[in-house]
């Protein structure tokens, strides 16, 4: 356990215990593979996050804890889907539930995830909540579709990748903090600052995420280095490349992105060495690492405060 999520450790087992009662299902491979998902562990940083902003804000009910196992339950829904999209065999580790099960019961549980999801909401009885997350869930589709049609695609611009990561990623960071300070009736400019905070950090770990797939250590990943290109995703190393390297930097990328080939790998990380692009996607998620703490500035002095701070400087100096 990392050290932010002491603060809210006893929180958090009760979180972890929820989504477990919440899996429950008449039909028995809905409850396999949901369990599968999450004994496969992973750290969980968004329910943490509802928690921390929530406490953060002032919240002493228990409401949180509902509210960080709907997002966890969006969160595995998409992480379900993505690996039947991406062809993915392997997650944390492990088989993907794709590789296991097949794509079907795949894409089916990720349905079921996102309707209990939905069911959950609705318990909590908050429209606000409901349509920040109703809003997130449309979003999220939204950047699987643009990452989709990318695929493959050498002239993706800068502007393009950050575009995808928003909706992808840092949008549903974005609800998790920001519904944590609703559910406090924290006021409307803590709201936004704590939205803020969860799209900033968001942008930040997709950054690494995508530098460390060219720059980290498999085992340590729990996948494949490399893995974004064998999908033909044109991240931002790449693009950096494409934008900063020589002609026939370029051109070698370029032709990999089109056809999804890792064949001359060894030369492209030559050339992510060369160029700095490593260097480059880590200055950009340091940068949105510097906007999201400042967005702390106005909350009071508190553990929860502190953890958040920690989790932001996590986001950047990890290596999986």
């Amino acid at each position: 356990m990392l050290p932010f999520h002491h603060v809210v450790k006893a929180d958090f087992e009760n979180v972890n215990a929820l989504i477990i009662r919440q899996l429950h299902s008449d039909v028995g491979l809905v409850e396999n593979i949901g369990h599968y998902l999450v004994e496969a562990g992973g750290k969980r940083l968004r329910p943490l996050l509802v928690l921390l902003s929530a406490r953060a804000c002032g919240y002493r009910g228990e409401a949180h804890l509902s509210l960080a196992a709907v997002i966890e339950f969006i969160h595995t829904a998409t992480l379900l889907h993505d690996d039947v999209v991406d062809t993915s065999e392997l997650r944390r580790g492990r088989a993907t539930a794709n590789a296991r099960w097949g794509n079907a019961p795949s894409v089916l549980v990720g349905d079921f995830l996102y309707s209990r999801a939905f069911q959950m909401m609705v318990a909590m009885n908050s429209m606000e909540i409901m349509r920040i997350l109703a809003d997130t869930t449309n979003i999220i589709s939204e950047g699987e579709v643009q990452q989709l049609i990318n695929a493959g695609n050498p002239d993706t611009s800068e502007t393009d990748y950050n575009a995808v990561i928003q909706k992808k990623t840092a949008q549903l960071f974005e609800a998790a903090a920001h519904t944590g300070a609703v559910l406090a009736n924290a006021d409307a400019d803590t709201c936004m600052a704590m939205s803020r905070f969860g799209h900033h950090l968001g942008m930040a770990f997709q950054l690494v995420d995508d530098a460390l797939d060219y720059c980290g250590n498999a085992e340590e990943l729990g996948k494949n280095i490399g893995d974004d290109l064998a999908e033909g995703k044109p991240t931002l190393p790449l693009i950096h490349i494409i934008n900063h390297g020589s002609s026939q930097q370029a051109d070698l990328v370029k032709n990999a992105i089109r056809t999804a080939d890792q064949s001359r790998m060894a030369e492209i990380l030559d050339a992510i060495k060369a160029t700095g692009a490593i260097d480059y996607a880590m200055a950009r998620a340091e940068e949105h690492v510097a906007m999201a703490r400042r967005q702390l500035h106005d909350l009071p002095v508190s553990d929860e405060k502190t953890a958040l701070e920690q989790l932001a400087d996590f986001a950047v100096n990890r290596s999986h």
